[in-house]
Formats: C-alpha cells, structure tokens, sequence
C-alpha cells in the first residue's frame, strides 16, 4: 500500500520511497527514508494535503507526494 491510503491514526513502516530525481531526493532528505515509522495525523478538509508524525516532529505532504511512498501497516 502507498502513504496516501493509510488512515488517519494508523502506524506504517516506509518499505520504499519512490519517485526520480529532485523529488525523490527532497522526500528521503525529510526524513522519508526505508525503516522509518510514520503515523497519519490528520487529512485537510478538501483531502489534500496530509499530516504525518515522524521521527519526533510533524510533516505536512501532498497526495501526490504521499502516492510515491510504499508502506507496511505496524501494529504500533
């Protein structure tokens, strides 16, 4: 499954980070990186964009960006 489509609440585990270039790079420099733990804080209004919690702090990234991520729901 992909960043986009985990629920608000939940807990994943970054399996991969897709993407080419400046994108993929601009989103592993955040903190986006295999291994890591995110959970879903909240969606805005209109769907786009979303909240994560990660490494301690707080990061707000599009759908599209978010659709570039792969991840393993944890039970954390």
């Amino acid at each position: 499954m992909t960043l986009d489509e985990l629920a608000i609440g939940k807990h994943a585990r970054i399996t991969a980070v897709g993407g080419q270039g400046a994108l993929r790079r601009h989103l592993l420099e955040m903190g986006l990186t295999p291994g890591t733990v995110v959970m879903m804080r909240k969606v805005a209004p209109m769907g786009d964009p979303v909240e994560l919690h990660l490494r301690g702090y707080e990061l707000t990234l599009r759908l599209e960006d978010a659709r570039q991520i792969s991840v393993e729901v944890t039970a954390e």
